[in-house]
């Protein structure tokens, strides 16, 4: 998650005025560009709510893996729409409603499946080493971008929907996960 989220959201409205500029004419110009950068961070708050709501229906593993998977998807498929900006835009727009959807399943369920004595620790760490990790990608879009061009620079952010995936998987499948969301795992 954190290997993802905030790299995407520093990057993509660079990349998307990038994907404007070299349309050319007719694109919609910076302009767009920036209200359609815009457009995909506020995707987000949509996002969070709707699927903290869905999560206390269904379950905090599912809601997370799909949000995982549609952002995971969003992010490998970001450069086969790089050269139509009007398609780079909305599929973004997807994947900024699914890349912040499961922040709060992963407060929620450290909450939930920590004994109540460490649950602040806990949340502690795991913020402090998402924000560590998410340094990272932070730093490597720009370079690996600059070095080898932007329009699949994106590809980078994949693994991190993919371990995340795995590691819901493995946690529904633990006994203990009827901790949370009323036993909906």
């Amino acid at each position: 998650h954190m290997w993802e989220l905030y790299a995407m959201w520093t990057w993509v409205p660079l990349y998307l005025l990038r994907s404007f500029e070299e349309a050319g004419k007719g694109s919609g110009g910076p302009g767009v560009a920036r209200l359609a950068g815009f457009g995909v961070v506020a995707a987000g708050a949509v996002g969070a709510v709707l699927a903290g709501r869905m999560a206390d229906r269904v379950g905090r593993t599912q809601v997370t893996i799909t949000s995982l998977a549609v952002s995971g998807c969003c992010a490998a498929a970001a450069g086969f729409f790089y050269n139509t900006p009007g398609l780079l835009t909305a599929l973004c727009l997807v994947w900024g409603f699914a890349v912040v959807a499961d922040s709060a399943q992963f407060s929620a369920a450290v909450s939930e499946l920590t004994d109540t004595r460490y649950v602040g620790t806990a949340l502690t760490l795991q913020t402090a080493a998402g924000f560590l990790l998410t340094m990272i990608t932070i730093r490597l879009v720009p370079a690996v971008g600059d070095a080898l061009g932007w329009r699949h620079v994106f590809l980078l952010l994949v693994p991190g929907p993919l371990f995340g995936i795995v590691s819901m998987l493995r946690l529904r499948r633990d006994p203990a996960a009827t901790a949370m969301a009323g036993g909906r795992r």
